[in-house]
């Protein structure tokens, strides 16, 4: 209908920001310091637009390439305690059989340190006690499961240290690097155990078991070793961060809040103590635990708008760097030192996006049609009044995910070319407490689908979109829901775009991967039954 395409808001050309600023490589991404405080690191892209790390030293401009990764680009790497190295994973054509490599900052020379065909590594420790060993965990011995290795970056040998029993999650060493923790789960009911031993060698005992309607981790050991800084949500709705005396089995509540879980904790590393805790509310929101960082945060707090995060920091907790995100602008970081209360811009992780007109995220909360209290984001065009909108409802994947507020390429896009945006945090999304997650259960184009419509039909009461005009996108489980809402409620909707949607949920159960073979019961828990649930699962 010719008439109808009018109510689309008209952009000149040179209004419309390029893709390529939008979605491109950034600048400079995942700023990190040495150990010592010598040198800065980032990634950036090299001359054939590939990401690979760059050193400088912290004084100086004379940054360098030292890693040449050929096609994928490196996206995680870490800095080794001995100052000399730093790691970085990288895996094969996208084949998620992530390999370790280290690189020598003097020479740039690179090695692959598990150069093992079909194998994936994951769970990389470091310690600055032993600056010349690196923990990881690999599926080497059986895919499915993943052994506790050791690696000695000096001379590359590998060695075997705990064999994993066919339930183990995760290991968590003490200050001695030894496995003294453990995360197990049982494949019958989907519950979740920790584990602990009073010795390395020593048999496992059994300390909290958590069922499948609630979770809970450790993220590590007290300074004497004797206790476990633990966090978890029984006893409780959300997420809390609790002190576990593993001797006694006592718990000690150290922060905590009714209904939002902790989403971060920031972790002093030479006492070994929690100094603040982070709550993902509409914005992140610090509470602080030691009054040693009370003004410095303060400071940070007041240095620009934005919700900010300390990602690196050198081993004598002096200096960090510091990371802002912001909702219209690049995320930016800054190198602090604790002794002046200084901070000193390095750089935005793009430029460009600094020199064009960006929409603001409103955080944005509505009740369900059952009564539940939902909670979003919208983000209207800018320099266009909001009212008649065509929108773009992006739904983010996971399921048990959850779209936070700060930049978004996706919705600055959509909203740069004339669209409202609408991000909803439907039941089953995580940060929300477990009464929040587990309403999900079961509920896969039913009330998680409810919540969707709902959101669409919050933000047409409001008058700043055309109900005619509303399309559905996402990508993963987004792409799942794009498929069910033109399937089941195609009055709603013009159009979708899915984006690697599974489209038949049989089909995604019987494909999973056999390193997840333990979190199979999970699906089976939150989606259905495979075995016994086909029908079900095919409505």
């Amino acid at each position: 209908d010719h008439r109808d395409l009018h109510s689309f808001p008209t952009r000149r050309s040179s209004d419309l920001i390029p893709r390529e600023i939008l979605f491109g490589n950034p600048e400079r991404a995942n700023t990190q310091i040495s150990p010592d405080g010598k040198y800065l690191s980032y990634l950036a892209a090299d001359d054939k637009g590939v990401l690979q790390v760059w050193i400088r030293n912290r004084d100086k401009d004379d940054a360098r390439k030292i890693t040449n990764d050929p096609k994928r680009g490196i996206r995680q790497y870490y800095w080794a305690y001995d100052n000399k190295h730093l790691l970085y994973m990288q895996d094969i054509g996208g084949d998620e059989n992530f390999h370790l490599f280290a690189v020598d900052i003097a020479t740039g020379t690179t090695r692959e340190l598990t150069p093992f065909e079909g194998v994936r590594v994951q769970g990389v420790d470091l310690d600055e006690k032993f600056p010349n060993t690196v923990a990881l965990q690999m599926n080497q011995r059986n895919k499915q499961v993943f052994d506790l290795h050791k690696l000695d970056l000096t001379t590359g040998k590998i060695e075997l240290v705990e064999q994993n029993p066919g339930n183990i999650l995760g290991y968590i060493l003490d200050h001695d690097m030894q496995p003294r923790a453990a995360v197990s789960m049982n494949p019958m009911d989907g519950s979740q155990t920790l584990m602990v031993r009073e010795k390395p060698g020593a048999e496992w005992k059994k300390f909290r078991t958590w069922p499948s309607e609630e979770q809970g981790s450790a993220i590590g050991f007290t300074a004497d070793n004797q206790g476990l800084w633990v966090i978890a949500n029984h006893n409780s709705n959300a997420m809390r961060l609790l002190k576990a005396d593993i001797p006694t089995g006592k718990e000690e509540v150290i922060a905590e809040d009714p209904e939002f879980d902790i989403s971060g904790a920031f972790i002093d590393n030479k006492r070994k103590i929690p100094l603040a805790v982070a709550f993902e509310k509409a914005r992140t929101e610090w509470k602080i635990l030691d009054n040693s960082i009370q003004e410095d945060f303060k400071i940070l707090s007041t240095l620009r708008r934005g919700d900010f995060n300390i990602t690196s920091k050198t081993l004598d907790e002096q200096t960090w760097i510091v990371a802002f995100d912001t909702d219209d602008g690049p995320a930016t970081s800054y190198l602090y030192d604790r002794g002046s209360k200084k901070a000193t811009f390095l750089h935005s992780n793009n430029s460009k996006l600094e020199k064009v007109k960006l929409a603001q995220m409103e955080p944005i909360e509505y009740k369900a049609q059952d009564g539940l209290l939902i909670r979003g984001y919208l983000t209207l065009p800018v320099g266009v009044e909001p009212k008649n909108l065509p929108m773009v409802l992006l739904v983010h994947g996971g399921p048990w995910a959850r779209d936070s507020w700060g930049y978004d390429s996706l919705a600055q896009f959509l909203a740069n070319r004339g669209y409202a945006v609408l991000q909803v945090n439907f039941r089953g999304s995580t940060g929300y407490g477990k009464q929040f997650l587990n309403a999900g259960n079961r509920e896969w184009a039913g009330k998680m689908h409810q919540d969707l419509l709902d959101g669409v039909d919050y933000v047409v009461g409001k008058g700043y979109v055309n109900p005619k005009k509303v399309a559905i996108m996402g990508g993963s489980y987004g792409g799942y829901a794009t498929l069910v809402g033109l399937t089941f409620t195609p009055d709603k909707f013009a159009c979708g775009v899915d984006i690697v949607g599974p489209s038949n949920i049989v089909t995604l159960l019987k494909s999973i991967p056999p390193y997840w073979a333990p979190l199979k019961v999970i699906f089976t828990k939150r989606v259905g039954d495979l075995e016994k649930e086909e029908s079900f699962l095919k409505e």
